[in-house]
């Protein structure tokens, strides 16, 4: 089992108000009225420890968001590497576009392709494409709850293997629990079901401002493969950081 832990005060991340942040790759809460028409967001994480032990880790993090009538539009990209005594044991990348397309009141239909290559999963590159259907379940001041689900499709290009391209369910949850003024609590989870094996993906996050520009934000990522290829290392991987926010 891979675990990546980092500890980060050199985050970095533009955020454009509550109605457009925090979703990492699942339900995007709906843009508020007063959302702007362009946003973005970058987040790095890093660590060098040195003495018995040479490692690094580096995590970093960046999306671009832009509205234009009901459609909201979402470009994410992902990179984590680390290594230990010169020695790589994570190396990750991710590439998403996402539209969204607002219907009446709480309802949506949205779309997604991602781009992703896990050194270690057994995969050389995998290539997704996702759409369905979106609904808000809950839309309070202190609770809210997005649920949506669709079908799609994942070419899996397998290292020293033949490729597979595999029909899919999609699922998915974003829980927000704001208990004051300052933080809130954060649930995400997707199901990725085929019949060759099924990807869960959480993250679980709390958030404390510190101020009207600076945020504390501890949080925690879990990807597990039912059946990962024979060359892949583990079945999951778990990804823990706290990083220092920086809005405007």
């Amino acid at each position: 089992m891979l675990r990546v832990m980092t500890w980060s005060v050199a985050g970095l991340t533009l955020l454009p108000g509550a109605a457009l942040a925090g979703s990492i790759f699942y339900a995007p809460p709906p843009p508020g009225e007063d959302a702007p028409a362009f946003s973005g967001e970058a987040e790095l994480g890093y660590t060098h420890l040195s003495g018995n032990t040479d490692s690094q880790t580096l995590i970093g993090k960046s999306r671009l968001s832009w509205l234009s009538g009901n459609w909201t539009h979402t470009l994410r990209g992902e990179v984590r590497n680390v290594t230990r005594d010169d020695e790589t044991s994570a190396e990750q990348y991710l590439l998403s576009l996402r539209e969204r397309y607002d219907l009446h009141e709480r309802h949506y239909l949205f779309g997604f392709g991602r781009w992703e290559k896990d050194r270690f999963s057994g995969y050389d590159q995998q290539l997704t494409a996702i759409g369905g259907y979106g609904r808000h379940v809950l839309d309070g001041e202190r609770h809210r709850l997005s649920l949506e689900a669709g079908p799609g499709f994942r070419h899996d290009h397998v290292r020293d293997d033949e490729d597979e391209q595999l029909g899919l369910l999609y699922s998915a949850l974003d829980y927000q629990w704001t208990f004051s003024d300052t933080s809130h609590l954060r649930q995400e989870l997707s199901v990725e079901a085929s019949d060759e094996n099924t990807t869960t993906r959480s993250v679980s996050s709390l958030t404390a401002r510190l101020n009207s520009r600076l945020a504390l934000r501890l949080s925690h990522e879990v990807k597990h493969n039912s059946r990962p290829p024979e060359t892949a290392t583990t079945h999951t991987d778990h990804t823990t950081s706290v990083t220092l926010l920086y809005t405007w």
